[in-house]
Formats: structure tokens, sequence, C-alpha cells
């Protein structure tokens, strides 16, 4: 599938813990900004949301989750480093098995970090959280 030219079906997990989310850290080259995003990824053909969210956070930070509720699904329709993309996404808050300050992501986009950051700061607009339908369930 490619995730710029076609409808990407994918799930993200809320990790909350002392009013701080676990997110990952991305940067958009063409906007020249820094913005964050709660884990997760694609759910494959024939794949449960949920167990595609397991899947994901053992792919990319080496961690078991426990999901918890099912929150809603939006459409995030956005443009990443100058590409227009299109997605739906379902949203479940979970725990993290094990509690680490800081995690080694690995995606298709390489290595990044995901670390856990007060909400406040998304809230107040110091930094950015994507897609913005995830304040929802804030």
């Amino acid at each position: 599938m490619d995730k710029f030219k076609e409808i990407r079906p994918i799930v993200l997990g809320l990790a909350i813990k002392n009013n701080k989310m676990l997110v990952s850290e991305g940067f958009d080259k063409v906007k020249n900004q820094t913005f964050y995003r709660c884990l997760g990824g694609g759910i494959e053909f024939l794949e449960n949301s949920s167990d595609a969210l397991k899947r994901e956070f053992m792919e990319e930070i080496n961690s078991e989750i426990i999901v918890k509720d099912f929150l809603g699904v939006s459409e995030n329709i956005f443009t990443y480093n100058g590409k227009n993309a299109h997605e739906l996404v379902f949203y479940y808050s979970i725990d993290v098995s094990d509690y680490k300050s800081e995690y080694i992501v690995n995606d298709d986009h390489g290595q990044t970090t995901a670390t856990w950051i007060d909400i406040d700061d998304f809230k107040n607009g110091s930094k950015l959280l994507y897609p913005e339908e995830v304040f929802q369930y804030l």
C-alpha cells in the first residue's frame, strides 16, 4: 500500500501516566516543523485494530501493552514532507507494561525516540500533537 496515494487505516495508543503522554517525535522537512504523535501504525488486512496496536508497539519499541478502552475513530487528511496523506485513525487507551522515561522507536522512517511529555504542553500549543483529533480523547 502506498500511504501517500490510498486511504490508510491506522491505530494509535494513548498511554497516559501522571498527566504525561507517551509520544514519538517527528520532523517535517518541508515545513521545518517538529511534531509529536502517539505510537501505533498501520492495520494489516484481516487484522483486528487492537491486535495491530499490540504488534506495532512490539515492533516499534519492543514493549507489550495492555489495550484498555476503544476511544473512537477519526479521519486525518494532512500533508507530510510535501506529500498528501489520508488516514482513518482508531484510538485506544493503553498501558505500557515496562515504563521507561525514553524509548528507541524503530519505524518506517528509521530510528527516533519516544518520551513522556506533559499533556499541558500540547494543550497550550508549546508542542504540536498530531493528529489534532486526538485532543478530544485527552
